[in-house]
C-alpha cells in the first residue's frame, strides 16, 4: 500500500489520545505504523535528505498541524501531548477523515495556515493547504525539480565546449574530488598520454601510492562495449588495475554489463553522473541563494 499522507495521519494519531492519556510523540508514531500495518522497507522509507523516515515526518506533521488547531496540546516534558476537549467532541462526531477542511473550521488553525498578509510576503502555508505533501517534502520535491533542472543545462553546456575545456574540467572535477594530486600534477596528466585508448592517468591520492587511467569523451552518441573493451585492453597493456571512462553522453547496457565482467575495475561517469558531481563539488555551478531549515533546540530549554 502506498505509505499514508500525513493528512490521513491525522485522524490515526488523535485515536491514539482518545482515552486522554499522556502519550510520547514516540509511542503515539509508533502506535499509528501499527495501525498502518506498513511492510518493513515502508517503514524503513527515508526522505531525500536523509535525515528522517517518511512516515515519521507525515506522523509528525500530522501531530503538528492537529496541535495548531487545537485538537491536541503539549504537555510540560520533551514531547509529550494529550488530546483536547475539542478533540475529543471531533471524535464524537465519528469522522471518516480528519484532515485540512475539517482543521479549517477552526480560528488557530486557519490564522497559522494563513497568516495575516504583509507586504512583499508570500505566504507558504497557503500553498501547503492543499497539499498532500508535508512541507519537508514540498522543498525536497522543489530541491530535486531545481537540481534537475540545473543538471540538464549543464550537460548541454559541456557538449557545447571544447575538447580542450572538456579536458580541463574534468581535471577541475578530478581534484576537487581528492584525486591528482595538485591541479599541476593533474592538469600535467591529462590528455598527454596518446596511448591507445588512454587519455591521461591521474594519482589516486596525494602520494601517488597508485594511478588511475583516464578516458574522456565529449561525445553525443552513446559508449557502446567495443570502446569499453578498447579502454580495457588499454588499462591491460599498461598493467593497470584502475580506469574511468568519463562521456558526455550515456554508455549502452552492454558496456555496462561488460565492466562487471572483467579483472581491472573500469568506473563510467555518463553525462548525468558528471553533471551531478560537478554539481556537488561546486565545479561550474554557483550559489545563489542559501536557505536555513532551523529546528528547535530542546537541550537549550533544559533548566538544571
Amino acid at each position: 500500500m502506498p505509505i499514508p499522507t500525513y493528512q490521513e495521519s491525522m485522524l490515526p494519531v488523535l485515536r491514539t489520545l482518545e482515552d486522554t492519556s499522556e502519550r510520547h510523540i514516540g509511542e503515539i508514531v509508533k502506535a499509528v505504523i501499527n495501525g498502518f500495518r506498513l511492510t518493513e522497507s515502508e517503514r524503513e522509507q527515508m526522505l531525500p535528505s536523509g535525515q528522517s523516515t517518511v512516515i515519521g515526518s507525515r506522523i509528525g506533521w500530522a501531530r503538528t498541524y492537529l496541535n495548531k488547531a487545537n485538537l491536541i496540546e503539549k504537555m510540560p516534558g520533551r514531547g509529550i501531548y494529550k488530546i483536547t476537549e475539542r478533540g475529543l467532541e471531533v471524535l464524537k462526531t465519528n469522522p471518516e477523515k480528519i484532515d485540512n477542511n475539517l482543521l479549517s473550521k477552526f480560528p488557530g488553525f486557519t490564522e497559522w495556515i494563513r497568516p495575516k498578509k504583509q507586504e512583499n510576503i508570500i505566504e507558504p502555508n497557503s500553498v501547503l493547504f492543499e497539499s498532500d505533501q508535508t512541507p519537508d517534502e514540498s522543498l525536497e520535491t522543489a530541491y530535486r525539480t531545481l537540481r534537475t533542472n540545473l543538471s540538464t543545462e549543464i550537460i548541454e553546456k559541456v557538449k557545447s565546449c571544447s575538447p580542450i575545456f572538456f579536458e580541463k574540467l574534468v581535471v577541475e572535477l578530478l581534484v576537487k574530488m581528492g584525486y591528482g594530486g595538485s591541479r599541476r600534477d593533474a592538469g600535467q596528466a591529462i590528455g598527454k598520454s596518446g596511448d591507445g585508448g588512454i587519455d591521461g592517468i591521474i594519482k589516486e591520492d596525494r602520494l601517488g601510492l597508485d594511478v588511475i587511467y583516464l578516458q574522456a569523451k565529449r561525445w553525443e552518441g552513446n559508449v557502446s562495449r567495443p570502446e569499453i573493451q578498447k579502454f580495457a585492453g588499454a588499462l591491460l597493456g599498461n598493467q593497470a588495475r584502475k580506469g574511468v571512462f568519463i562521456t558526455t553522453s550515456s554508455s549502452t547496457k552492454e558496456a555496462r554489463e561488460y565492466v562487471k565482467t572483467i579483472t581491472a575495475t573500469i568506473i563510467l561517469i555518463d553525462g548525468e553522473d558528471l553533471a551531478d558531481l560537478m554539481i556537488d563539488y561546486n565545479v561550474g555551478v554557483s550559489v545563489a541563494v542559501n536557505y536555513e531549515i532551523k529546528r528547535i533546540d530542546s537541550d537549550y530549554f533544559v533548566e538544571e
